[in-house]
């Protein structure tokens, strides 16, 4: 058995920001810590931050007067700022920059008439968080089923946003029949897929005529990393999504002589390499990585409270 390994991989800017946000209000105020959703959407995260004293809540009504809060970096919408005001917690808020220029996006367009149309998952953070900007003027699309619904007239602007994590080929085929139906639908400046997922799409495209099966290192809740999956399926290689060595079935390894792996953007590298370490012990001969530069993207911390 081979193994090829995709670069880049696993955590993002953003999901590092998030994560150390949790980290330096754990170490500066001691636990608990509370963190409204999942800090980002990796049950190896989510519990080992939990160790530390990270206590997660879905809503900051949960949160005692006064405490330590942190909101996930998938974005929240304005009645949650709204309620730890109210509430006096001490806010520290870990949204990816790249998803908050999302929401600037929505409040802009919307401020100025637009019709805002959001490509995206329905019930995933990001989207409620994005929706809630704008719940009047935005509308949510799926897929083809929900552009035939839509209904805009010509006179109406109207703007197509993305959720962050979403497959860039699916996206653009939904994109396509939007602008179909409704020419004068406008795009944003730029794109609003970010870095890491295009990247490690684009990195799982490379390896799909290389590999037989694709293990794909994440969560189930993980929209980038389901994204991933579906990417090699669509290139008919077989994929599975996985959060550790311990969910991997033998059967899928039968007869295999070329094993790709990946991970989302929330994923650690140490459970890519137990990943690894399984597959060695399988009769993984051979373990070559991609080249790829690293991606170089920072995101300045967010800011604690005095």
């Amino acid at each position: 058995m081979r193994v090829l390994v995709a670069k880049p991989r696993g955590f993002c800017a953003g999901v590092e920001r998030a994560i150390r946000a949790v980290e330096l209000a754990l170490d500066r105020y001691g636990p608990p810590v509370y963190v409204r959703k999942e800090i980002v959407h990796n049950l190896h995260v989510v519990e080992r931050l939990g160790l530390r004293g990270a206590v997660f809540v879905n809503e900051l009504d949960e949160v005692p007067g006064g405490a330590v809060a942190v909101l996930s970096a998938h974005g929240s919408p304005p009645e949650v700022y709204a309620l730890a005001a109210d509430r006096g917690l001490r806010l520290i808020d870990a949204t990816c920059p790249l998803v908050r220029k999302v929401h600037t996006e929505v409040r802009r367009y919307a401020s100025r008439g637009y019709q805002v149309i959001l490509i995206g998952h329905a019930g995933h953070d990001e989207v409620m968080g994005t929706m809630g900007q704008a719940p009047q003027a935005t509308v949510l699309v799926q897929g083809p089923a929900d552009v035939a619904r839509l209904d805009i007239p010509p006179t109406k602007p109207a703007v197509v946003l993305t959720q962050t994590t979403l497959s860039q080929d699916d996206t653009a085929q939904i994109v396509a029949a939007l602008r179909q139906r409704f020419p004068h639908l406008e795009l944003p400046p730029s794109d609003d897929i970010c870095y890491a997922t295009q990247n490690r799409q684009r990195a799982v495209k490379e390896i799909c005529d290389r590999v037989q099966v694709l293990l794909v290192v994440g969560s189930q809740n993980s929209s980038n990393s389901r994204r991933l999956t579906e990417v090699a399926q669509e290139r008919g290689v077989r994929a599975y999504l996985i959060d550790g060595p311990e969910q991997i079935d033998s059967a899928w390894l039968a007869g295999v002589e070329q094993v790709g792996v990946t991970s989302g953007a929330s994923a650690p590298e140490d459970v890519v390499q137990a990943v690894l370490e399984y597959l060695r012990r399988r009769g993984a001969r051979e373990v070559e990585e991609m080249s790829a530069p690293d991606e170089g993207v920072t995101f300045t911390l967010p800011r604690l409270p005095t």
